[in-house]
């Protein structure tokens, strides 16, 4: 008898092994899925790390129902990578397994063998011939834009490539619009020359669509897109696609590219790599598609570029202590300068009783000219919804959501009032429910009533609001890009989705409506990211033949943040933050590790807390700070508090790392705390 040891789809530790059946035993190999019993009734598909010729001492074992793959769908280096995950970011191998793996190919699968068999789990047969790719794929000549590098370019590009022979990770630090992007293109056309595959990570799926329509125009069947607006059949094919003797060369896709197969990857690009979107926050595994991704480079001997005009402030210092290897690309491509950044105090406006809802006049005729003129026109505001705030001015009410500690929004379109963390809806209330005033006021913009008022001002254009509510399936962001790209489209309000790194050919005018708004945060990084979203929105505005226009508008115009972005001044903000980095020991001069606990009782979450903490300051000491409330403390009906730990760099981080689970191992073992959660944030956003 011969046994399997396999990985299930569940937030648990352990392995578990099935015997397999003698009619079973030539089929099953590592990385191939099976059909096993789980539980009382229930089945489960999971996936085969090993084969054993004998059963482990003292367990008992069923045995495995059906065979899915006649292939391994999942490669010897994957599991590697999974389990360097697994152990990095303090969560379960079955965690990883559940985020890798598209859904279909976790369910159990149609009872048709012949589908079974060819191992495609429940993949209809008109999909099977993505499996039996022949003939070659076309790589086109020339680039996405058909011109030459500028000298500028050509220069980095050499760069480069000498640093890679120093540092296997690089880090282009490109202004906004300086063509970072061919660059791209080049070093991926000498990748696939020399047989080697591509990964091509963005932060945001949005960005996707107007990349991918530049890169095929290249790199035509080559490439392949991966990412949660495709179906969950299109997904599947892909992955097989990439476990087959004929892969795409090319892979585009977010965070979650990182799980697919590779045979040959050569090189891994991350393209704004300073973007937060990267960090998967809910649920496990919370890895940083960045981090991980160079990871998997390095256990691939690939080489890494990453690409921002803002880095992150981990990626800089990396760059500046050696660590990565380092390019810079001053000019915009075309010698088209950075746009002009016009401050104006909206606290002075305000004042005189100048501003239009949230438009200041100086805003209000920069837009008016540009739409004179034939232009288009960003507004960037970092909140959704119509207002963020209802309030009874009688007696203080404002709406809050029954399940998280946070106030409702309103949204206007949909006549509800909604919370932006668990979902929870309700009806905007005539009256309010306290004092029965019919006097409800609404404050503060959202980008839904940024929307109705700019539209209202300015009746004869083309308005269109980007942000989550407007772009929850691919073809809505698609159609919302492709209408602003051929301007359709005469003004577009957004929430960051507008910074990402979109290029549009006739915006000439970016108006920032709050900018010390961003700050408000309490976060370390609150600083760093307000500067990343300015400046890169503010690079939206002037991409082509004249110097563009940023109405920056703040109450705080004093800011020393406000200058820097004035100058996309980079450097100076650096070095101030990094200093009070290195004061109050915040990374990247430490790691940390936060330590979440939840509970439906507000006084157990309290006790566990308490008690974490105490056993943590055991082991060690001053490095233990709290237990303390988030932000927000409340979600989904379950109380929130955590735990932060800061090790030194010096720190063995692997005896850290097991100290911490076995702490949360041992909590969880007492009675008390059986219904709790406990779980960890390993380098939290």
């Amino acid at each position: 008898m011969r046994y399997a040891d396999v990985v299930l789809p569940v937030p648990l530790s352990e392995l578990f092994t099935y015997a397999l059946p003698a009619s079973l035993q030539s089929e099953v190999q590592a990385g191939c899925r099976v059909l096993v019993p789980f539980g009382a009734k229930a089945t489960a598909t999971a996936l085969v790390l090993r084969v054993l010729d004998h059963k482990p001492e003292g367990i008992a074992t069923k045995e495995v129902l059906d065979v899915l793959d006649t292939t391994p769908v999942v490669l010897p280096a994957q599991i590697k990578f999974w389990q360097w995950l697994a152990s990095y970011y303090l969560c379960t191998l079955g965690e990883v397994y559940k985020a890798a793996l598209p859904g279909m190919m976790k369910k159990r699968p149609t009872p048709n063998p012949s589908l079974v068999r060819r191992g495609v789990g429940c993949l209809e047969d008109k999909n099977l011939s993505i499996l039996s790719v022949t003939a070659p794929l076309p790589i086109r000549e020339g680039v996405g834009g058909g011109y030459s590098l500028s000298p500028a370019q050509s220069s980095a590009l050499a760069d480069i490539k000498a640093q890679w022979h120093q540092h296997p990770v690089c880090l282009l630090h490109g202004v906004t619009s300086s063509g970072k992007t061919e660059i791209y293109i080049r070093l991926i056309q000498e990748a696939i020359a020399r047989g080697e595959q591509v990964l091509y990570l963005l932060p945001e799926i949005v960005l996707t669509t107007q990349l991918t329509e530049r890169l095929r125009r290249v790199f035509g069947a080559a490439l392949g897109v991966y990412h949660s607006k495709y179906s969950d059949k299109q997904r599947a094919e892909v992955w097989h696609r990439q476990c087959s003797s004929q892969p795409y060369p090319l892979i585009v896709g977010v965070r979650s590219s990182i799980f697919l197969p590779f045979l040959r990857l050569g090189l891994v690009i991350i393209d704004e790599e300073h973007e937060n979107s990267f960090k998967q926050q809910e649920p496990a595994p919370r890895y940083h598609a960045r981090d991980a991704a160079i990871m998997l480079a390095a256990q691939n001997k690939a080489l890494t570029l990453l690409g921002t005009a803002t880095p992150s402030f981990e990626s800089y210092y990396n760059a500046r202590m050696g660590k990565y290897g380092f390019v810079s690309l001053t000019e915009r491509f075309g010698q088209v300068q950075l746009p002009e950044v016009e401050v104006v105090d909206v606290a002075e406006a305000r004042r005189k009783k100048l501003m239009s809802g949230a438009f200041s006049p100086r805003l209000l005729a920069a837009v008016r000219q540009a739409l004179d003129t034939h232009h288009q026109v960003i507004l960037f505001q970092n909140r959704r919804g119509y207002a963020p705030v209802i309030e009874c001015p009688v007696c203080g009410w404002t709406p809050r959501c029954p399940h998280c500690s946070v106030a409702l929004t309103l949204h206007k379109r949909s006549r509800k009032m909604v919370c932006h963390y668990c979902g929870y809806t309700t009806a905007i209330p005539a009256l309010c429910p306290a004092c029965e005033s019919d006097a409800l006021r609404q404050s503060g913009f959202g980008t839904e009533r940024i929307e109705d008022e700019i539209a209202a001002l300015f009746p004869d254009a083309r308005v269109a609001r980007m942000d989550l509510d407007t772009t929850r399936t691919r073809s809505a962001y698609e159609r919302l890009i492709l209408d602003f790209q051929e301007h359709r489209t005469d003004i577009l309000v957004g929430t960051q989705m507008v910074s990402k790194g979109l290029d549009f050919e006739h915006v000439s005018l970016v108006g920032i409506l709050s900018a010390e708004t961003m700050l408000n945060q309490p976060d370390f990084r609150a600083y760093e990211r307000a500067f990343q979203m300015m400046a890169q929105v503010a690079g939206r505005a002037g991409r082509r033949d004249e110097r563009g226009l940023v109405i920056l508008q703040t109450r705080n115009a004093d800011l020393p943040l406000i200058h820097q972005v004035i100058h996309n001044d980079y450097e100076s903000m650096y070095r101030t933050q990094m200093e009070e980095r290195r004061q109050f020991a915040y990374p990247p001069f430490v790691r940390m590790v936060v330590m979440y606990v939840k509970h439906r009782h507000l006084s157990v979450a309290e006790m566990l807390a308490r008690d974490a903490a105490e056993r943590l300051k055991r082991l060690f000491g001053t490095r233990v700070l709290g237990p303390d409330e988030p932000a927000v403390s409340r979600i989904s009906s379950l109380y929130i508090r955590r735990i932060i730990i800061k090790l030194e760099l010096s720190l063995p981080m692997a005896k850290a790392k097991q100290l911490l689970r076995q702490t949360a191992d041992a909590l969880m073992s007492e009675k008390a705390y059986s219904s709790a959660q406990i779980y960890f944030d390993v380098d939290p956003l």
